[in-house]
């Protein structure tokens, strides 16, 4: 997976049973992004009183110990008896040939006419395509007028707020299409804090909560915005809240901004948000300036975001300045685009140049369908693909031909470290996880650039040599550790110097390298 999308992520192979805790029950919160696959709310953030990308998911679980009767009590307890929630606002509804999970909310307390049955679309959970899946029952919340309220609204209406989704997991869905019983019946559910909150802060959407308030009164007061102008700009205030708090919290769990993968989404909606803000009459950067108010409300709970704060609005602050180099110039020309477009009776953007505006000016494909909608105008999603895969097949080809000279650097610090007795005929030892406190020996090596270097301030992309190190490196198997190298000097109760590490590589056999950025002093060789 991309990113955590969902609750069950790190429970999958236990419900498979292909791992095995020590606990048969579990309870969680935990930070959740939904911006791609089948799980993407991307387009809704903003206009939507209740889609994000970041948010929080609250869950419990069983393993094999407790099914459905005691996954529906636990949600009437909760909802209930002890957040008081009004059960004349409460809808349940359940699959469609769930005979006991209608009878259980029903003996638990519930109306039978607010037990209601849907098909596959509704309530029927799946991972993916393949793996584990069962029938659901979800939980929704009616915030209109009393009066007004019918079952006919339920999964239609958007004033039936589905609050919590108890996912009942009986099945693995394999890959020829043949579901199969799991080891064990087990229970996942889902309940958003966000939407938790607007109900039990009475407000109708999530962001009037104490959880996006403070983040948009900081926005409008970096703005000097009046509380009208804020009103007009209401969904863009939303967006910029929003991707502010992913932003913050993807660049503390070591995201850094890119063209590839995870580094691709985070560039995306830091920049979806920087446009935002340059609508609403921000003329420089200004995100650090929001993201510190994220860390201010949340560093409490997480405290990662307060020890991380200098690095994340550098790393916020680094990529607005590069995005807004180019922000006016490639909207000036997008705009001589559509002009042109529509001159020719033409509403769809053509593959080619929506590429040409990421090449160029570095706006993500996402981006520009954001901007070319509100215009009436669609994207050849398909021609970009092309364009892309054309450029990729470019760069590997330049890349081929740079690969003897990389090698030559990697080679070259390699069979220096072994002739000076600094590295065995093996190479850098990989150390067992249990035993990653310390490493012993110096720093062996620093490339730059491409370049062997002999030390490297803040901010500068390096490789670094360790005699060994507990970093795992990806060779087909998981994707390569990432975290931070520490060197504390003797005299020193601090790091005199701190690399972020976002990757591993093994350039040539017997050399393992940590890919990061300097965050903090200058490192050198032989530390």
């Amino acid at each position: 997976l991309l990113l955590t999308n969902a609750g069950m992520v790190q429970f999958k192979d236990v419900f498979l049973g292909a791992d095995k805790r020590s606990y048969v029950r579990a309870a969680t919160s935990q930070k959740c992004m939904r911006v791609s696959g089948k799980h993407n709310d991307l387009e809704n953030v903003g206009p939507s009183p209740r889609h994000h990308t970041f948010f929080e998911m609250l869950g419990n679980f069983s393993f094999g110990d407790y099914f459905k009767r005691e996954a529906i009590d636990f949600a009437w307890r909760l909802l209930i008896d002890e957040l008081g929630l009004d059960l004349e606002r409460m809808w349940f509804t359940v699959y469609t040939d769930d005979d006991e999970a209608e009878r259980l909310w029903i003996e638990a307390g519930a109306p039978p006419e607010r037990v209601l049955r849907f098909g596959k679309k509704d309530n029927w959970w799946a991972m993916g395509d393949t793996g584990p899946c069962g029938p659901c029952s979800e939980i929704h919340y009616y915030w209109g007028d009393l009066d007004k309220q019918d079952a006919s609204g339920v999964n239609v209406d958007d004033e039936y707020l589905e609050i919590w989704n108890l996912v009942f997991m009986q099945y693995d869905q394999k890959p020829d299409g043949e579901i199969v019983d799991l080891p064990a019946p087990s229970v996942d559910t889902g309940l958003g804090l966000e939407r938790m909150a607007s109900i039990l802060q009475r407000t109708d959407n999530n962001y009037d909560t104490d959880a996006f308030l403070p983040i948009m009164a900081r926005i409008q007061e970096l703005a000097g915005q009046s509380d009208a102008e804020r009103a007009e700009n209401l969904y863009r205030y939303r967006a910029i809240a929003d991707h502010a708090r992913a932003c913050t919290f993807l660049i503390s769990d070591g995201v850094l901004p890119g063209n590839e993968s995870r580094s691709y989404i985070l560039r995306m909606i830091l920049r979806r948000a920087a446009r935002f803000g340059k609508l609403i009459g921000f003329e420089g950067p200004f995100l650090a300036g929001v993201a510190d108010k994220v860390i201010e409300e949340m560093g409490a709970h997480y405290t990662d975001l307060i020890g991380k704060r200098d690095f994340i609005l550098q790393t916020i602050t680094a990529e607005e300045e590069r995005f807004q180099r180019t922000l006016s110039t490639g909207l000036a020309r997008l705009d001589e685009i559509m002009a042109e477009l529509k001159a020719g009776g033409k509403t769809e953007l053509p593959g080619e140049q929506a590429f040409f505006l990421w090449d160029t000016f570095g706006f993500p494909i996402d981006l520009t369908r954001d901007i070319i909608e509100e215009e009436g105008f669609t994207v050849d999603q398909a021609g970009f693909d092309t364009a892309m895969a054309a450029q990729k097949e470019r760069s590997r080809a330049s890349v081929e031909d740079k690969t003897a000279l990389d090698v030559t650097v990697y080679g070259r610090l390699l069979n220096q470290l072994q002739a000076a007795g600094q590295l065995p005929a093996e190479g850098v030892t990989h150390l067992i996880y249990e035993n990653i406190a310390e490493v012993d020996g110096l720093v062996l090596g620093l490339i730059a650039e491409g370049e062997l270097v002999e030390e490297a301030n803040v901010g500068t992309v390096v490789e670094l040599v360790l005699p060994e190190t507990p970093f795992y490196v990806e060779s087909g198997g998981q994707i390569s550790d990432t975290g931070e190298i520490y060197y504390f000097p003797e005299t020193m109760d601090i790091p005199a110097w701190t690399v972020q590490v976002t990757g591993m590589a093994r350039p040539v056999p017997g050399l393992i390298v940590h890919r990061g950025t300097v965050t903090s002093g200058t490192v050198r060789v032989s530390d």
